[in-house]
This record gives structure tokens, C-alpha cells and sequence, in this order.
């Protein structure tokens, strides 16, 4: 069986020491809705986060 994760939305945001709990209640909340999401810092500046939409 094969899982797809489609790329919904992608956006660069200024980091913060608490953005990872909204990514963290977004996953706990939405899962069964079959979405995903994801934060990264930027390979490019170490003041932007990349905040990613998935759909599962």
C-alpha cells in the first residue's frame, strides 16, 4: 500500500520559541482529517520558520 503526501500550502514566517505547539495541536487536532503539518527552520536564514500544509 502506498502513502501519498500531497504539499498543500507552503509559507516562510519569522521563527518564534512557540510556534512548534500550534504545529503540534494542528496534528493532534486534525489527523483523522487526513492533514499534516510541518515546521522547519529556513536551509537560508535562521530567523524564518517554513510552516508546510500536508494532506495524508
Amino acid at each position: 500500500m502506498e502513502n501519498k503526501i500531497e504539499t498543500l500550502s507552503t509559507v516562510r514566517i519569522q521563527k518564534s520559541n512557540d510556534l512548534y505547539k500550534i504545529v503540534d495541536t494542528l496534528n493532534r487536532t486534525l489527523k483523522e482529517d487526513n492533514l499534516m503539518f510541518g515546521l522547519a527552520l529556513d536551509d537560508d536564514d535562521a530567523e524564518t520558520a517554513v510552516f508546510t500544509i500536508y494532506r495524508t
